[in-house]
This record gives structure tokens, sequence and C-alpha cells, in this order.
């Protein structure tokens, strides 16, 4: 597909007001997407668990203007009050999906947005909420134009996401999700994310990711910029070409369920991550002392415990510890006795992969 088949057409009815909520998750990349084209098109490809718990749910209430407005109306209230700081975001996210959504500008919206985890500490926030918006003006359409089926919805909404946020693809779907062309992924696109479309071992259904929160706080440099870096970035090269064969790799560990070399890339991804930004120019660190201080105690404990914890990072010093259901029990035991005093105020979110955004 390409991105006019996105472009409709004609809308056979009208809508003048109405209401819709969507819940939708954040997820966690395996194979780490780390710069980016125009038009939000990924440097390299990338995989990620859908999450559960982690979700931004969004309300968009919508009323028909009179006359078609010359910019886009709408109001923005982040947990009940009114959030200014998130309209220029919401304002280009508008105006990259306008060609795609031409009702735009002919309603009002009032959007109303929540997160279950901190805002801006590395949960992919931007993720969880472009995908939830994405899919209520995607429900719009669909009143619009009543014969659209249930795949293209998806896949459109999966389209717009990315342009508010790139991750945000991934976030329409589960449990498992590829974005960006791979030439051993078929039907793998940049303009969208797919769901993975080979066999995985059963040891990954119901994969944990119990998330530490050892900086709540918003990060100092965001993800836009971190991406921008990458333009000439000394090692970018090498490293797009990094992620191509990790995914390549990624097909037998996924069959076989090799949790042993899916530890091996899923680490060796969240290092390289942390270490193109430390070698960008300008450069900078998003991990705390205390994200080294919880990798080298996931290190010990999985060597003498011969579990198969492993972490993984996004952008910013939190960390995902990731490990197979049927090790929880020794796992949460670690994380309580050992892992939670490098945490802020003590707090860590526990979460499993999930099956994807849902209408409430």
């Amino acid at each position: 597909m390409t991105d006019k088949d996105f472009i409709p057409s004609t809308y056979t009815t009208d809508k003048t007001e109405g209401k819709v909520t969507y819940k939708s998750p954040s997820n966690i990349a395996l194979v780490k997407y780390w710069g980016k084209k125009e038009h939000q098109i990924p440097a390299n490809p990338s995989i990620s668990f859908t999450l559960d718990t982690c979700a931004t749910t969004t309300t968009v209430s919508y009323k028909k203007l009179n006359n078609k407005a010359s910019d886009f109306s709408f109001d923005l209230l982040f947990d009940g009050r009114s959030k200014e700081d998130f309209k220029p975001k919401i304002s280009t996210f508008l105006k990259r999906t306008e060609k795609y959504l031409p009702f735009l500008k002919s309603y009002h919206f009032t959007i109303e947005t929540s997160n279950s985890f901190p805002h801006s500490s590395g949960i992919a926030s931007s993720a969880s909420g472009m995908s939830a918006l994405a899919l209520c003006l995607m429900e719009l359409e669909r009143e619009l134009n009543p014969n659209m089926d249930s795949a293209f919805f998806k896949r459109k909404a999966s389209f717009l996401a990315r342009l508010g946020s790139g991750s945000a693809c991934r976030s329409i779907e589960g449990n498992l999700m590829q974005w960006g062309a791979q030439k051993d992924t078929q039907e793998s696109s940049d303009l969208y994310a797919i769901k993975y479309p080979y066999k995985v071992n059963p040891i990954f259904n119901n994969y944990q990711d119990s998330i530490l929160l050892v900086d709540k706080g918003s990060k100092q440099v965001s993800s836009s910029l971190g991406h921008d870096l990458m333009h000439d970035h000394p090692f970018a090269e090498q490293r797009f070409d990094q992620a191509h064969k990790n995914l390549t790799k990624l097909k037998r560990i996924f069959e076989e369920g090799d949790l042993l070399e899916f530890i091996k890339i899923v680490e060796s991804e969240a290092l390289t991550l942390h270490a193109m930004m430390m070698t960008s120019m300008p450069y900078f660190i998003l991990m705390k002392p205390n994200t080294l201080e919880i990798i080298n105690k996931i290190w010990a404990f999985r060597e003498s415990s011969k579990t198969h914890v492993c972490f993984t990072l996004d952008a910013g010093a939190n960390v995902h510890v990731l490990y197979p259901e049927n090790e929880k029990e020794k796992v949460y035991q670690f994380i309580n006795n050992e892992l939670v005093a490098y945490c802020e105020n003590g707090q860590y979110i526990c979460d499993q992969i999930g099956n994807g955004a849902e209408k409430l």
C-alpha cells in the first residue's frame, strides 16, 4: 500500500456530533527504532511487545461547525485540566493527517486524555497517546464511511498514529508488532505496523514487563531531538544495519523459544540505543546511576538463579524488566528484595504483553 490508499474519495453519510473513547497501550521495543526520515519514516525497522496496563485513555467529543474553519478547532484536557503546552503537538499531528482526514476542519473537538503511568518518563506516552487519538478520529471517519472494513480501519489508524509519533503505530494491535520495511518480513512497511507474521513459541505468551520507575521526571532531551541527531551520526549506518540483522535473527529465536539468544539481542539493542545517544553531537545521557545499578543486579541475579530475566530501556532512565510468565514468582521476589530500593519512591509497574487498543 502507498499513502494514497489512505486518502478517502467521498463520505457516504453525515455526522453532526458524537463522542468516542479509546484506551490504547504503550509498547516496548525489542529492536529499537532510532532515527527517522521525512514524513515520520523510520531509518530502520523495529519490533515491539504491546503492553497492557500502561495505557492512555482518550475521549474525543466532536460537533460539526456551521462552516468549515480556516484552522483546527479543538480544546485539550489532560487529567481533567486544560493543557496548553500539549496543543502544539496535537496541531502538528492534525496538519500532518488532514490530507487523510479531510473532515478535520469541519468539526470542533474536545480531547480529554489521561495516562495510567507518568508522562514523559520513558514509557512511550506519545505512543499510547497518539494511537488513542488516531483511533478516536478513525472512529469518526468510520461513521462517515460505514462500509470501511476492520482490517483497513486498523491499518489506517496505525498509519495516522505514526504521523503523530513513530512508535505509536505499533500500539494499535498486539501482541508482537513490527514496523519498518525489512527484506525478511513479508508485507512489512515503513507506513504502518503489522502483526508479526511468523511462528512464535508459546514461551512468549503472557511475557511479563515490570517497569522500574528510576526517574519519573521529564527527560532532559526529547525523543524527537534524539532522532534528529542520527542524521549526521558517525555510527548511524552501522546501527541501521544491526537492526535489520537482529530482526532476521529473531525469526528463529521466536520460533524456537531460544530465550538465551533473545536476551542477548534485547539487552544489546537497549545498550546500543543509549550508546547512540552518548555518541551523538551534541551528546547526552538519559540513564541515571540507579539505572546502571539495576542492570548489574539483573545480570548477577540471572547468573545465580538461572532464570531468563533481562532488561531493556526506552529513551529514558526507567528499566523494563522482561521475563517469561513461568518465572514470575522468582522475579517478583527479586524485584522486591533487591531492585525496589533503586526506584523513585519505591515505585514500579507490573505489566505484561497485551492485545492492543480497545474501544470503551
